[in-house]
């Protein structure tokens, strides 16, 4: 095995933060270009080359991801409120979410789904926030009733705010939510399909995993479908093949007794 290429002048990285994507279509490689502040740097590894560069936060990066086809990449920052994403073409943003204005948190992990409709966020609080990366039309706004008519309203004049405080007005809520039994465990997360039906799979630090439900079409709070202790579940197995172990050796110990009695009478 030989290096084919090496990139040079990379920042420092002490959490060996990347994405890589995963289909057929493209062969990316995504990484912090900077350990000031949040930019992006995207390495075509099939050619060799540096594909683009993108301003994606005021502070540094802390979680990046590829959807499946690799034209979308959602990232976020250390401050961990706002999750941004990125057409990896252009650079252009194409949606920005708040996680929450309450408290700063540690992004652990962000997932698209197989379709790239919704992007699942942990972090090392016990909320799971599920976004719909879906436009709204203006056809729906205008005939979704008061709420959708003052958010609507709210936009329009958030043009005519300054940068910060018309982003904040701007950015889109959770789709749907889970709430885990704890907070303080470092998470990843993951939407797949089971028995053709959409969850939310969520791993702990502790050894747990989680799935939930997840309602593509109204989402709201998610419901737990079925969670499983993978520690003990490995000192289960450990200790039963243990046992199977110890129950052969003693129905072999009379055996070998005769035949080492044989051997020395012999």
């Amino acid at each position: 095995m030989s290096v084919i290429h090496t990139i040079k002048e990379t920042p420092s990285n002490p959490q060996g933060l990347c994405a890589l994507t995963t289909g057929n279509d493209a062969s990316l490689l995504a990484y912090p270009g900077s350990d000031a502040n949040g930019l992006v740097q995207i390495f075509d590894c099939k050619n060799l080359r540096n594909l683009s560069t993108i301003t994606a936060h005021d502070n540094p990066l802390a979680a990046l991801a590829f959807d499946q086809n690799g034209q979308k990449l959602a990232t976020a920052s250390e401050k961990g409120t706002v999750i941004r994403v990125y057409a990896v073409a252009n650079g252009q943003r194409l949606f920005e979410f708040r996680r929450g204005v309450k408290r700063c948190v540690a992004i652990s992990s962000l997932s698209f789904s197989v379709d790239s409709l919704h992007l699942a966020v942990s972090s090392n609080t016990e909320t799971v926030h599920i976004f719909k990366l879906e436009g709204t039309q203006p056809a729906e706004v205008e005939s979704a009733g008061l709420f959708s008519y003052f958010n609507s309203a709210l936009k329009v004049a958030a043009s005519y705010l300054p940068y910060n405080a018309s982003d904040v007005l701007n950015q889109d809520r959770a789709f749907a939510t889970v709430h885990l039994p704890s907070s303080g465990l470092k998470t990843l997360c993951g939407i797949r399909a089971m028995n053709d039906s959409p969850r939310v799979l969520v791993v702990a630090q502790d050894g747990f995993i989680y799935i939930y439900t997840l309602d593509p079409t109204e989402g709201g709070e998610c419901v737990l479908y079925r969670q499983h202790n993978l520690a003990d579940e490995g000192r289960s197995r450990f200790e039963q093949s243990r046992c199977e172990h110890t129950f052969l050796f003693r129905r072999k110990l009379p055996a070998i007794g005769r035949e080492a009695n044989s051997i020395l009478i012999g």
